[in-house]
């Protein structure tokens, strides 16, 4: 059998007349195909036809962009849809992603400082104002996310969450999920409330003055605080004269009463509710934090900051009362 297919074969490529079958023919015309292209053509076959269609990676690129792209089409749809039936929880949908794209955007450039301190062996109050005022705002962020995170970990406890979100935004939710309105809202809700705890902080230095053993440091605080209450701001040089009253008794950090340090607390903007021990904590952390923000900022300039950079700089309790003044004087020249 074999041996017969080999003379059609042979018969073939001489010229013979012999017609073969349909089967050696079919085999005949791969062989003069093969003969045609020389006998290295044979192996590049495969290669050549392999030219013919795409790559396994640009199939996957093409599906890829196929499919966000209609992922882009459709979410447009979606919007669109939301906006002309569903204005009101459209704009509640709007400021929520941004929100997240914004917090993404926060944690992306936090860690690109923290990557850079710890390269270059650089601590916190060696850096620049703004990425230091970014990583203290970004601490505080995710504290009060993961305070949400956690209340949500009980069963059907989220529903309650997003419940308690919508009528506390203030409370729970951070600047970036704040409408517009809501952002200069609370900004004078903050003032309103600092503003408040002010006579109550004045009240308790008053009560305190007699304590202070030296009769011109007496003298001069009763001064400051009479030109406090009618609205004259102190200089900076009639603080650091009383610097001595607040490193020791009686206005010193650890001799501080538990309603002193509550109403300092109020007017930072620091949650007053807390054991007398951990008041006494955050005062101090919170204070070192603002006097290191300060010498940054004296660095870098008043004239350099953004409008938006002076407005939150306002919003900064840090000299808004004498006695906050001296804790952050006092606290950061021990800080350093």
């Amino acid at each position: 059998m074999a041996l017969s297919r080999v003379c059609w074969a042979r018969a073939a490529l001489w010229g013979s007349a012999v017609t073969p079958g349909p089967h050696v023919t079919r085999k005949l015309q791969l062989v003069r195909c093969g003969l045609a292209w020389g006998a290295p053509r044979l192996f590049d076959l495969p290669c050549r036809s392999s030219k013919l269609h795409l790559s396994p990676k640009a199939d996957v690129k093409s599906l890829i962009s196929y499919v966000v792209a209609k992922t882009k089409v459709i979410n447009g749809k979606y919007h669109r849809f939301l906006g002309r039936h569903f204005p009101r929880f459209y704009v509640m949908y709007t400021i929520f992603m941004k929100g997240l794209q914004m917090l993404w955007a926060d944690a992306k450039k936090a860690r690109r400082i923290k990557t850079n301190m710890w390269k270059h062996n650089i601590e916190f109050h060696q850096l620049p104002y703004r990425e230091m005022e970014h990583l203290r705002q970004f601490r505080r962020d995710v504290t009060k996310c993961l305070f949400l995170g956690i209340i949500s970990i009980p069963p059907f406890a989220n529903y309650l969450v997003f419940l308690l979100m919508y009528l506390f935004p203030r409370q729970l939710l951070i600047q970036h999920f704040w409408t517009p309105k809501q952002q200069i809202d609370f900004l004078d809700i903050y003032h309103a409330l600092r503003k408040r705890s002010h006579p109550e902080i004045l009240c308790y230095l008053e009560k305190v003055i007699p304590l202070v053993s030296d009769a011109g440091l007496r003298g001069h605080m009763t001064e400051l605080c009479t030109k406090i209450q009618h609205g004259t701001h102190p200089a900076v040089h009639d603080i650091l004269a009383l610097r001595e009253c607040f490193s020791n008794h009686p206005l010193g950090m650890k001799q501080l009463r538990a309603l002193q340090m509550k109403a300092l607390s109020r007017a930072m903007l620091l949650t007053p509710y807390l054991p007398s021990f951990l008041l006494r904590h955050r005062l101090k952390t919170h204070t070192i934090v603002i006097h290191q923000l300060d010498r940054a900022l004296a660095k870098l300039g008043i004239g350099q900051l953004t409008p938006q950079e002076v407005k939150s700089k306002l919003s900064c309790p840090s000299y808004y009362t004498t006695w906050s003044c001296f804790l952050s004087t006092t606290l950061g020249q021990g800080a350093e």
